[in-house]
């Protein structure tokens, strides 16, 4: 079974090589191995949101650069299982009621705000957490992409299944999403009425659910073609956003 997902996988990678080069960047690689290492230098105090035990800097880079990390997750458990020395301090919370400190140098998120019921209530969040002139640098899927439509409409049970079968996923995924106004629009709108000016924002193109399944994978790669000319960045599967505090 595994030899023919891969096979499979490869026909529709195939098909890809007929789009622009932008349209294969996969959004959560590359805010993990090229935009949030640019910004995880020097002593930071750095807030976590929603990694759980998944944290976004491992202990080793933690120490080299001498940064202080704290983890915001609703759940303590996922706290706990955290590696060892993930976390300098932790905080189990709801992120869309917390209130911070304003100590923050850089605030990361990477896949939290789609599971957010409230994401107005996440940006305030952030927000009270930064001090003036910090930083957040923050990823999401967006709640237009069809898998995001599918996600809402598929039981919890069976969801949980299918993302341990999927490349890139590992079963990592589950949590309950909600997808709160969570489209690049709707996001700037939020930042910026949390008091948050947006720096920039990168929409992406891709993502793994329909690789295994060609047929469906080049219909899925149509329809965005499609939608994109018509929506714009609104039409986009994920994207990162760098947020800045005023000064």
């Amino acid at each position: 079974m595994g030899r023919l997902t891969e096979i499979a996988t490869r026909i529709s990678r195939g098909f890809d090589k007929l789009l622009p080069a932008e349209w294969s960047i996969e959004g959560s690689q590359y805010y993990r191995r090229v935009l949030l290492p640019t910004h995880l230098v020097g002593p930071l105090h750095v807030w976590d949101l929603g990694s759980g035990r998944f944290p976004m800097v491992s202990p080793a880079l933690k120490a080299s650069e001498g940064m202080h990390v704290t983890g915001l997750d609703l759940s303590a458990y996922e706290l706990q299982a955290a590696p060892e020395g993930a976390y300098d301090a932790s905080v189990a919370a709801d992120a869309t009621t917390f209130v911070g400190h304003g100590e923050a140098d850089l605030v990361i998120s990477h896949c939290c705000f789609e599971h957010l019921p409230n994401t107005e209530g996440g940006f305030r969040a952030v927000a009270s957490i930064l001090k003036p002139g910090g930083k957040a640098v923050i990823y999401m899927p967006s709640g237009n992409a069809v898998f995001a439509r599918i996600n809402l409409l598929m039981p919890e049970g069976v969801k949980r299944r299918l993302l341990g079968t999927l490349p890139d996923h590992g079963g990592k995924g589950g949590w309950p999403a909600c997808y709160d106004r969570c489209t690049p629009k709707q996001f700037i709108k939020l930042a910026e009425s949390a008091g948050l000016e947006v720096v920039e924002l990168r929409p992406f193109w891709i993502s793994g659910y329909f690789l295994p399944f060609p047929p469906v994978y080049v219909l899925w790669r149509i329809w965005m073609i499609a939608f994109r000319a018509v929506a714009g960045i609104e039409a986009a599967e994920s994207f990162s956003m760098i947020l800045r505090k005023p000064a």
